[in-house]
This record gives C-alpha cells, sequence and structure tokens, in this order.
C-alpha cells in the first residue's frame, strides 16, 4: 500500500532581508490566543526561504510553501507574490 500525497502548508508573509544570494527572510504574522488573560496578541515569526531567481526583494508580499529541508534553516519555497 502506498500513503496519499502530504498537502503541503501554505503560507502568506512579507520579505524583511534580501541580503542572501537565493534566500529571503520572510515574517509571518499571526494572532495567538493568552491562556490565562483571553486577550489576542500578535506573534511574529521569521522564516528563511527559497527564492531561486532573487526575484522578490524588501517589503513583497509572498507566498510560501512548505518544501523538503534545503539546508539547516531553509524549509519553505517562495512560490510567488500574495
Amino acid at each position: 500500500m502506498t500513503k496519499p500525497p502530504e498537502k503541503k502548508r501554505i503560507i502568506i508573509g512579507e520579505v524583511v532581508s534580501d541580503r542572501m544570494q537565493k534566500t529571503r527572510v520572510v515574517a509571518v504574522v499571526r494572532t495567538k490566543r493568552h491562556p490565562k488573560y483571553q486577550k489576542y496578541f500578535r506573534a511574529t515569526t521569521c522564516l528563511k526561504a527559497h527564492d531561486e531567481k532573487n526575484e522578490y526583494h524588501l517589503g513583497d508580499k509572498v507566498t510560501l510553501q512548505e518544501t523538503r529541508p534545503l539546508s539547516k534553516d531553509k524549509r519553505w519555497r517562495i512560490t510567488g507574490k500574495a
């Protein structure tokens, strides 16, 4: 029996650094709920994403797709503008 292919996660973020070759740092903002006070707050996560053609730059809204590990920190690939 073969397993069906897994769905890859897709998220939207903003490019905050484009200083590396073929790599972009993307900030992903989400809202979390405080466990005790039940108040919502913003949590930001910075992810390293692969950009093969170096076409996305600082401030661009991009779509990320989960992929196999490409390096020590890169597990995401930029698929296009959001």
